[in-house]
């Protein structure tokens, strides 16, 4: 495939800052999203992505996701960058303007590589693993917390997603995974554990963690989460830094990977997507993340009172009948 035509279809705080380094690695890549003064903004003052260290700023061509039915050429690499309850529709949406022989990339947090394939055909969806912290809180800047030498990807080890993994290196460091979908679990795992529970406390996920409790809470959740994926038939694997003596015990791969991504990729004053969400009041991924957790292990006769409680106090929240506060640490254990 010589020089792509790429489509971010989520252009938020992560999809803009990954279309923002494809556009300065020279790419050609259309942005489309679902807020209308964001598209309006880069359009007419561009997008500036606001690092630690540094700023980017490109003049994307960005799209209205109403405009996607006024297209006429298609593209041969879509990434998918929504909610993960947003998948199917997008999928759909832009399935008529991929190529033939075009990828759609589920990189997004959730198990939805799957809904994508529902939609374009599996071999056309290709399952990432997306590890990048960002917050847009105004139209056309996104604040990155973590710069493309912090963040991780993983991609599917099939040659037909090596031209995903090219373009996904000028964003961040790339992992090539054989088994994809336990990567994908894993990640799952990891977002068990962190995002609902921060968010919850109303608090930067650095700050959540000290919270007396919450970090024993964060732990059972994920070890929950873990034994839910065994009993789907997924493997441990190594994702974002850990190393083979990391998953090497049962008991202690959980911590291994919260102690590695507090590490290396939790900064000072980061929220969560959840919190980002509440704040803008608009429902989170919960029922995607230990929603799906909680579900699973119903069905397959698991035991998980950890995610059962985080998804009540998710829906809690998300209904009004309660704020995000420390006082609800109390509440993320049965």
């Amino acid at each position: 495939m010589t020089r792509p035509t790429i489509a971010v279809l989520g252009a938020g705080a992560n999809g803009a800052s990954i279309g923002a380094d494809l556009l300065a690695a020279g790419h050609d890549v259309t942005l489309i999203e679902q807020w209308p003064a964001h598209v309006e903004a880069m359009r007419s003052v561009g997008l500036r992505i606001a690092m630690p260290d540094r700023e980017l700023t490109v003049q994307p061509h960005a799209l209205h996701v109403c405009e996607v039915a006024e297209l006429r050429h298609p593209f041969d690499v879509v990434f998918i960058v929504m909610k993960a309850y947003d998948t199917r529709w997008a999928a759909e949406l832009i399935a008529p303007v991929v190529s033939g022989d075009g990828l759609v990339v589920a990189l997004q947090n959730g198990m939805t590589t799957d809904a994508v394939a529902a939609a374009v055909g599996p071999h056309r969806a290709v399952g990432t693993v997306i590890e990048v912290s960002s917050t847009m809180n105004e139209p056309g800047i996104v604040h990155r917390h973590t710069a493309p030498e912090r963040s991780w990807f993983a991609v599917d080890a099939d040659p037909r997603a090596d031209i995903v993994a090219e373009l996904l290196s000028t964003s961040g460091a790339v992992a090539r995974f054989a088994d994809i979908d336990s990567a994908k679990w894993m990640k799952l795992v990891s977002n068990s554990c962190v995002l609902v529970t921060t968010a919850s406390l109303g608090l930067p996920m650095a700050d959540a963690i000290e919270v007396p409790g919450v970090r024993e809470a964060m732990l059972a959740a994920g070890d929950e989460a873990l034994a839910v994926g065994r009993a789907r038939g997924h493997r441990p694997l190594p994702i974002f830094g850990l190393g083979e003596a990391d998953i090497a015990e049962e008991d202690t791969i959980v911590e291994a990977m919260l102690d590695i991504l507090y590490d290396r990729f939790v900064v000072a004053g980061a929220t969560t997507t959840v919190l980002q969400d509440w704040r803008k009041g608009r429902r989170s991924e919960a029922g995607d993340l230990n929603g799906l957790v909680a579900a699973e292990g119903e069905r397959l006769g698991i035991a998980t009172p950890v995610n059962s409680a985080v998804t009540t106090l998710a829906r809690r929240i998300e209904s009004g009948e309660l704020p995000p506060g420390p006082e609800n640490a109390a509440l993320l254990r049965p």
